[in-house]
């Protein structure tokens, strides 16, 4: 049809093969094949030229508009090669939002601001998560100390196939004290001692040390939990209160409540690592890599203090 179209606009079968660098004999070969495929005479002779049938017209002017949708088709999968455009949906698990993926997320709209980003803020991410990325309805999870992810004990158990996780950070765990509590005093709480006060547990969706309480495995006691809250800031008034105390990641400290002292924990320090869960296949978006490595650099923008720790999960 492209062949037509050169023909029409040139008015001889002559200038459409010089426009297009054929011979006259192949122009007329393709436009009488047209002919036959669409089963109607399209040319007609017109003094020494040629000029199109009504047939002809309206296959020319169809042909013109399908060349543009054409065009448009490739400069839109050029873009969306490069990263330009698209979509991508990202989750990620309660208390990486403020610190870690915002920050990624500005990172990735500063160099492609076409690109649109869907995100689940707040969402305890596991297993859905991570079966989500394998069906292609997330492009990147977040995950944290999730049911089959590797963790402290090593190996890697129920990762679905086609998925692959990518390790950001190990974001450590806090003591939250009462600011009156005599462990206050120190800048650094020991694991043994912690075990043996009473606990406050965080009762919200999600795994990890702040709902399966952790200094008790290290000191051979069952912790006493007297009270579970129903998300982080609930847990930092029951302490608070002196009810308890507790532990919470590093990065979903951004806000504390006034009335609680936040400490370092050794004897060992408990953490929970922190990994991007990413289809394996190719074919993903092109702007995922950047994401990735914007997480990355956020998770490794440190001071000094404990290595991998990111400023914004410092604790005071």
């Amino acid at each position: 049809m492209r062949v037509l179209c050169a023909v029409v606009a040139g008015g001889s079968v002559t200038a459409a093969a010089a426009r297009l660098g054929y011979t006259p004999s192949a122009v007329s070969q393709q436009v009488a094949a047209l002919e036959r495929q669409t089963g109607t005479v399209l040319l007609e002779r017109a003094g020494r030229g040629i000029r199109p049938t009504a047939a002809g017209r309206l296959l020319a002017e169809h042909a013109v508009l399908i060349g543009r949708q054409i065009a448009e088709a490739e400069t839109a999968l050029a873009d969306l090669r490069a990263g330009r455009t698209g979509r991508l949906v990202v989750r990620y698990a309660a208390g990486c939002g403020a610190p870690l993926v915002a920050p990624a997320l500005a990172r990735l709209r500063a160099a492609h601001p076409e690109v649109r980003i869907d995100i689940a803020p707040d969402i305890a991410v596991g297993d859905d998560a991570l079966a989500d990325v394998a069906r292609g309805l997330v492009d990147l999870a977040v995950v944290a100390d999730a049911p089959g992810l590797p963790g402290p004990a090593g190996g890697v158990h129920g990762v679905p196939e086609g998925v692959r996780l990518e390790h950001l950070l190990d974001d450590p765990y806090r003591a939250l004290l009462p600011a009156g509590h005599p462990l206050a005093a120190r800048r650094v709480v020991d694991l043994a001692e912690l075990a043996r006060e009473p606990w406050i547990v965080s009762a919200a969706p999600g795994p990890g040390p702040a709902r399966r309480p952790y200094p008790y495995t290290a000191a051979g006691t069952a912790p006493d939990v007297v009270v579970g809250g129903e998300d982080h800031a609930t847990v930092q008034s029951l302490v608070a209160a002196g009810l308890g105390v507790a532990i919470a990641p590093a990065l979903g400290l951004g806000a504390r409540h006034p009335g609680i002292a936040v400490r370092r924990i050794r004897g060992p320090e408990p953490v929970r690592p922190l990994r991007a869960a990413v289809r394996s296949a190719p074919g993903g978006h092109p702007a995922l890599l950047l994401l990735l490595d914007a997480l990355r650099g956020t998770g490794t923008g440190t001071e000094p203090g404990p290595p991998g720790v990111p400023r914004a999960a410092r604790a005071g």
